[in-house]
């Protein structure tokens, strides 16, 4: 126990030590133009800071922390748009244009919409209607799959997989099944279903505002993409837990306690998501319609506001905006002709050799900085619209591929942990790296096809 409190003390003090040194460094990189003008030090102090600000700030968004430190990744990409600004690699002012306003109105519409559906008691209502038909191991993972991807589809994945997650996991414990094969199906089909829609995840969000694709557009590009992912996820899990479904066996749950719904708020809230889908599918921006629908819903008098306001993840929000500003700090500063060159030798126009590089960096350092980081590359292809397709794809198939891969996946690992269900990693990985690779390839090939 001593040596462990050691190590724990080392990598505390070292933690330390690299967030101090990050930050004299962008001091250093804002004071040394004005206090050694026309040297090498003063020219190269910011190129030199940003570098340090932009590897450490993803260092620290891969790791989800700060060793000695209690930051989160919110704090941390807030911590970073700050030290960019500070070393001189972007002035306030840009700093101020290169957070994408679009994606950030469009999540937060988002967040609304879902808060609503869920305080009213719509997705444990339909979770309870659903589960209740299922009287076979094999139709209850089809009914799970089927939810978690359908509803991630058109909503954002994470919120479905915080309120999907709990009914699974009550049900197939009250069965008294093994809930580890229904909770990967959760986190599995809630991520591919997800890659159907510019609103399924986060990541879709800023490519859709980046790329300006139309939503009905995107949505035929990639959703027989996500169906197909979606069968192959039940397949594999029924595979790899035969013993789970083997047999005939019958279902029979106690009966549940009544869900608790408020049917006005639920009506209410179920209009406003179809008008929303509607709009999205007519070729409204979807930033403006997500943002109009969602303060909309807010003029009620059944729902105080703060309630809706606790359901919205600010640290997200907050995390987004930091990140536009590193990537936008890094890009002015680093990005050189010769850098572009560099990378231009990877052949990224090629959908096969871009759907890799997407996959393997956003497993790095997770799939919405690793969209940023591809940003300046990808403007600069000549088929902006295949290669943000190919970059939507890749990143949210590549969440599948291990337990730390997606937030939707560390969500479900979490709320199973609280009842004392445990995913361990292997229980993640048998499933999700196969997936995720013929997922990958699937996709890949129908896009370059």
């Amino acid at each position: 126990m001593a040596g462990h409190g050691g190590v724990r003390r080392r990598s505390a003090t070292l933690g330390v030590v690299f967030a101090v040194t990050i930050v004299l460094l962008a001091l250093a990189g804002g004071l040394a133009p004005s206090l050694v003008p026309g040297t090498l030090v003063g020219r190269d102090a910011q190129w030199v800071a940003a570098a340090a600000i932009f590897a450490a700030s993803y260092l620290a968004l891969a790791v989800g922390r700060v060793p000695g430190l209690a930051i989160d990744r919110a704090g941390v990409a807030l911590v970073g748009a700050c030290l960019m600004v500070a070393s001189g690699a972007l002035p306030l002012e840009d700093a101020y244009k290169a957070v994408d306003l679009d994606t950030l109105t469009l999540l937060l519409g988002m967040m609304i919409v879902v808060a609503n559906l869920r305080l009213s008691g719509f997705f444990a209502q339909a979770s309870a209607w659903v589960m209740r038909r299922a009287h076979h191991p094999l139709a209850l993972l089809a009914a799970v799959t089927t939810v978690a991807g359908v509803f991630s589809a058109f909503l954002v994945n994470d919120a479905i997989c915080l309120v999907l997650a709990p009914p699974v996991l009550q049900l197939t414990l009250s069965l008294r099944r093994n809930p580890v094969p229904y909770l990967l199906a959760v986190a599995m089909a809630s991520n591919i279903g997800s890659t159907a829609t510019i609103t399924g995840n986060p990541q879709n969000m800023m490519i859709g505002s980046f790329s300006q694709i139309p939503y009905a557009q995107f949505t035929a590009s990639l959703a027989p993409v996500a169906l197909v992912g979606l069968v192959l996820s039940f397949v594999l899990i029924a595979l790899l837990h035969h013993g789970e479904f083997a047999g005939g066996a019958r279902l029979v749950a106690e009966p549940p306690p009544p869900v608790r719904t408020h049917r006005v708020l639920t009506l209410r809230a179920l209009v406003a998501a179809a008008v929303l889908i509607a709009l999205f599918f007519a070729g409204q921006p979807p930033a403006k319609a997500a943002i109009i629908i969602g303060g909309l819903l807010l003029l009620t008098r059944r729902v105080r506001s703060e309630r809706i306001y606790a359901e919205i993840d600010w640290s997200l929000l907050l995390m987004f905006a930091g990140l536009f500003i590193i990537v936008a700090g890094a890009e002015h500063t680093l990005l050189s002709g010769d850098t572009v060159t560099a990378v231009g030798r990877l052949q990224l126009d090629r959908v096969p050799v871009l759907s890799a590089v997407t996959a393997i960096l956003s497993n790095l350092v997770s799939n919405v900085p690793a969209v940023l980081v591809l940003k300046p590359f990808i403007d600069r292809l000549r088929d902006h619209h295949t290669a943000w397709l190919t970059v939507a794809m890749a990143s949210t198939l590549a969440g599948n591929f291990t337990m730390l891969g997606s937030i939707a996946n560390l969500i479900v690992v979490q709320r199973a942990a609280v009842s004392g269900v445990t995913i361990g990693f292997w229980d993640y990985f048998r499933v999700g790296a196969p997936l995720t690779l013929l997922t990958l390839a699937i996709g890949t090939l129908w896009l370059w096809l």
